[in-house]
């Protein structure tokens, strides 16, 4: 299906560091000044599961003020709204959106399940931006896939919207929609010899990369089992997931390690870079491909080199190494 369009250029920015995105309770005021201080990438301001029903039309406002007075320096800033089959979704975003645009980065839709679903915020954000004179498609939408439709939808999904930063997995309502048995979010069911995630995470995945979005897994619950936290996570990583949701501040310094790349991996990336511009450049004899020390290096290094040091420097790191011009 084809996206909606706008006036103007949408300026949404997908390569945001996303490796922790700490989830915050909209209704707390105390733990949304104490996520101000944490390390964390990302914070989603919370309207859905984490607000009672009754605490929801009072959360809309204290989001909007924190937005508008606290210091979120260095953090992607996202709210999540109710999803569309609840009374509450349009006037979260009315009231969020036009009380704090200029401080919000993204909303987050939970449980979308077709196309049309972000084709409807797409359109509902363009109209506040519009009669509000903010920069029309600034504001980036993050996908939540937390069902079985949702997944068998995610690719007409990732593509509705030019507004789409991310794709998430939300496991605990997706285990719930296909009846999967589990203790524990993230963790193997009983019973199973291969991870039962697999599938899913790689659907995900596929869908966000055929669109140049980013995938973002979702919580593990047992929140003060840092290595378990580790274990899942790293899953997620090596697949090549860009981030994890974190529920408590222990969680987050892991999220941070694990989906950044070792100081090591990020120097030798920066170094097949600049030798595979140097090959190809007519200094270096405009070859295709070169050795660098015992490694072959050619386009194909090239990207996956790209990748590794764009991660390394969404996480800040700085390089420690240099490259010698070989001699003749």
């Amino acid at each position: 299906m084809s996206r909606p369009s706008t006036d103007t250029a949408p300026a949404v920015d997908r390569l945001r560091p996303r490796r922790s995105c700490l989830a915050v309770p909209g209704s707390n005021p105390r733990f949304l000044e104490k996520a101000q201080g944490l390390p964390a990438d990302q914070v989603f301001l919370d309207l859905e599961d984490a607000c009672a029903p009754l605490a929801k039309p009072e959360a809309r406002h204290t989001i909007v003020k924190f937005l508008n007075e606290g210091d979120w320096t260095g953090k992607t800033r996202v709210v999540r709204v109710n999803d569309w089959t609840t009374e509450w979704t349009y006037r979260d975003v009315v009231t969020v959106v036009e009380g704090a645009g200029p401080n919000l980065d993204c909303v987050m839709l939970p449980k979308v399940q077709d196309a049309q679903q972000v084709v409807a915020l797409d359109l509902l954000l363009t109209q506040i931006e519009k009669t509000m004179g903010f920069e029309v498609g600034r504001i980036g939408i993050e996908a939540q896939i937390e069902n079985a439709r949702g997944l068998n939808n995610v690719n007409a999904i990732a593509e509705a919207s030019p507004r789409l930063e991310t794709i998430v997995f939300g496991p605990a309502d997706f285990m719930a929609s296909i009846n999967m048995k589990s203790l524990v979010v993230g963790e193997q069911p009983p019973g199973y010899d291969a991870d039962a995630y697999h599938y899913i995470l790689m659907r995900i995945l596929m869908a966000a990369r055929a669109n140049d979005l980013q995938a973002i897994d979702g919580p593990y619950l047992q929140i003060r089992n840092v290595d378990g936290f580790r274990t899942v996570a790293g899953r997620a990583a090596a697949l090549g997931f860009d981030g994890k949701w974190v529920l408590h501040p222990g969680q987050v310094e892991a999220a941070n390690e694990v989906f950044s790349p070792s100081q090591e991996d990020y120097d030798h990336a920066e170094l097949i870079l600049d030798a595979y511009d140097h090959c190809t450049s007519e200094a270096g004899g405009k070859k295709g491909s070169a050795m660098l020390g015992d490694e072959m290096i050619d386009e194909a290094s090239r990207k996956m080199a790209l990748v590794v040091a764009g991660k390394g420097r969404a996480a800040g790191l700085k390089r420690t190494s240099t490259f010698e011009i070989p001699e003749a």
